[in-house]
């Protein structure tokens, strides 16, 4: 494996270590108008080896019809019991894979497609991720809090964790 081959799985490796028990996050596209537009959604598991992140969808869903429009998106996590945070952006793309839906369905999916994976509206959106940034402190909230508090006192700069941008 060449040196950037083995950076970019290292990389891949510590976004999916630090989403790995994030359920929901924040994916935001362009509306008809130009206008930033946010969902909550449910992840399906990490990021793949590819580097993809992959979500089920109702394929009439607007936010479909915007992806469809300006293929540009941004997916963002917050995990801040444990001072992770991570902002991804990429392309995202319909899938309607029936092979895949049935590779990453969940009982849990149910919810949104009562007729499970053999709804006709169900299809999946693929993030392929193109850029990254994450923030991971290293403590809790409580330790965090605390090393604030400490360079209050102590005039020192406070130890903000790793904050690293990437590109793929």
């Amino acid at each position: 494996m060449t040196a950037t081959a083995q950076a970019r799985e290292n990389d891949l490796q510590k976004l999916r270590e630090m989403i790995k028990d994030i359920d929901f996050c924040m994916m935001t596209t362009l509306d008809e108008d130009g206008d930033l537009r946010s969902r909550p959604m449910l992840v399906n598991g990490d990021v793949d080896p590819d580097g993809d992140l992959w979500f089920f969808t109702g394929a009439s869903s607007h936010k479909v019809s915007e992806i469809a429009k300006l293929p540009k998106v941004n997916v963002s996590f917050a995990d801040p019991e444990n001072q992770h945070y991570v902002s991804v952006s990429g392309t995202a793309q319909l899938v309607r894979d029936r092979d895949k839906i049935e590779e990453l369905w969940r009982p849990e999916f149910k919810m949104w497609f009562p007729e499970g994976k053999d709804d006709p509206e169900i299809a999946l959106l693929r993030v392929n991720l193109e850029k990254a940034e994450y923030w991971d402190s290293p403590s809790s909230t409580v330790g965090y809090i605390l090393n604030f508090v400490s360079s209050l006192v102590t005039g020192k700069e406070a130890d903000g964790g790793e904050n690293k941008k990437i590109e793929f």
